[in-house]
């Protein structure tokens, strides 16, 4: 007679140390649905949690152009060249006539008040308001003062504008000196917002990805270099180019600016 097993002669399968573990039930039934948040387990009894679904980045297409809270810097200098534009469309032409040489960049002025000229000067848009660098001026500061601040965007625009400046009367004085000028170019009409705009484009370019700033450069500068061609006003087309070159030199000093304003 053959002995009867128990529960004390034969353990279950499941205690027995040397039983594979049952697998899990949804590796068997793949249709099953799993529990929200519920992790797959693997082999060696990791789990692998689901990789998260990058967010999709909308195009804002009103961040082209200045906002007081975003970039009050470009918003609140578009206010005043608006104001400026007016009164050159709606005054009289010799009251134009008046602020435009009071506020003009030319040799007499630079060397008896340089700082008051070389700010009056940036206050005017030469050609009004429906010049394309008034376009450029919106788009491009609006861009450079989003990435690196309201001051700093305001010290490039000065820097080309300053030094663009300087560069085009310097040598017009010196050629009066030796006589190669007429005295009446000393008191050229200079005046608007194009250099401090050609250094701002020169700038920018330097924070865009490349396949995005080498367009742009030729572009712009292409433009630069037809009007030199034609010659119509070669010291102000010459400004431009060294306005651009300007903002292009500052490339180290403006991604160093970028980082830390991402890292603050």
């Amino acid at each position: 007679m053959e002995p009867t097993a128990t529960a004390e002669a034969e353990p279950l399968a499941v205690s027995r140390p040397d039983a594979a573990p049952l697998p899990d039930a949804c590796e068997l039934l793949d249709g099953m649905p799993r529990q929200r948040g519920s992790a797959r387990a693997t082999a060696t009894g990791a789990t692998t949690v689901p990789a998260p679904v990058p967010a999709v980045r909308t195009v804002r297409p009103w961040r082209l152009l200045p906002t007081p809270t975003g970039t009050p810097f470009t918003f609140g200098y578009a206010a005043v060249l608006a104001l400026t534009s007016l009164i050159t469309a709606y005054a009289a032409p010799s009251l134009v006539h008046t602020l435009h040489q009071a506020s003009s960049t030319d040799v007499a002025h630079l060397v008896q008040t340089p700082v008051l000229v070389l700010l009056a000067s940036a206050l005017w848009i030469a050609g009004g308001i429906t010049s394309p660098y008034v376009v450029v001026f919106l788009v491009v500061l609006t861009a450079l003062e989003r990435r690196i601040g309201g001051a700093r965007t305001a010290v490039v625009f000065l820097l080309g504008h300053v030094l663009a400046t300087l560069a085009t009367e310097g040598p017009v004085g010196l050629a009066v000196l030796v006589g190669h000028l007429p005295d009446s170019s000393l008191h050229r009409l200079d005046y608007g917002i194009s250099f401090g705009v050609a250094a701002s484009v020169g700038a920018l370019a330097g924070l865009l990805t490349p396949w995005l700033r080498w367009p742009v450069l030729v572009l712009f500068g292409g433009m630069l270099v037809q009007d030199l061609i034609e010659f119509t006003d070669p010291m102000t087309n010459w400004g431009h180019l060294i306005s651009l070159s300007i903002g292009m030199a500052t490339w180290p000093l403006i991604r160093r600016w970028y980082r830390a304003g991402r890292t603050a």
